[in-house]
């Protein structure tokens, strides 16, 4: 689903120093809205929005160019066949060791003495020289949770009764999670 969305700001080279257009997406409740974004909608005359998201460059055209408070329909932007990306932030998988974090092997085979080792890093650096372990070093941690790009996927499908838009590929994200396409 994508859309409609509202036009909450108008940036342009004389104030900001350059050019874009904020929009807001999603239903956000009265009473959960801090006062300073109350007023920010309140000057786009629109209810408050649960996402709000900057574009430059921005090129839609309108009759009379962008104006604040004006609604952005899916069929405004895309047309079936373009190509856009998807930008999410990735599903977070915890605390992991480095055989998922990073598609590590373990060390040796399981024979030849080894005991509860198959998951383990192995060494992680020289002795005393140069005594201490290089920045970078891949090891175990928090995994996922990123921003991701997911680039050139292919627009199959719009409906615009719906605000529907159906992209072939892999799109980052848990589900109902919030996905900004760009052209």
């Amino acid at each position: 689903e994508a859309g409609p969305c509202v036009i909450t700001q108008v940036k342009n080279e004389e104030t900001d120093g350059y050019t874009a257009v904020q929009l807001g997406y999603g239903e956000r409740k009265e009473k959960n809205t801090p006062k300073a974004l109350l007023g920010h909608f309140k000057k786009a005359q629109t209810t408050p929005k649960k996402e709000l998201v900057e574009f430059r460059d921005f090129r839609v055209e309108f009759e009379g160019g962008v104006q604040l408070g004006q609604e952005v329909k899916v069929s405004d932007v895309f047309v079936e066949g373009d190509f856009v990306d998807a930008i999410g932030t990735s599903k977070g998988k915890g605390f992991q060791g480095v055989v998922k974090r990073h598609g590590f092997g373990g060390v040796g085979q399981r024979t030849h003495g080894q005991h509860n080792r198959e998951r383990a890093p192995g060494s992680i650096g020289g002795a005393s020289f140069p005594a201490r372990v290089f920045k970078g070093m891949r090891m175990a941690g928090r995994t996922g949770g990123n921003r991701v790009t997911m680039v050139n996927l292919k627009v199959m499908k719009i409906i615009p009764e719906q605000n529907l838009i159906l992209v072939s590929g892999s799109v980052p994200g848990a589900n109902n999670s919030t996905v900004i396409l760009e052209k």
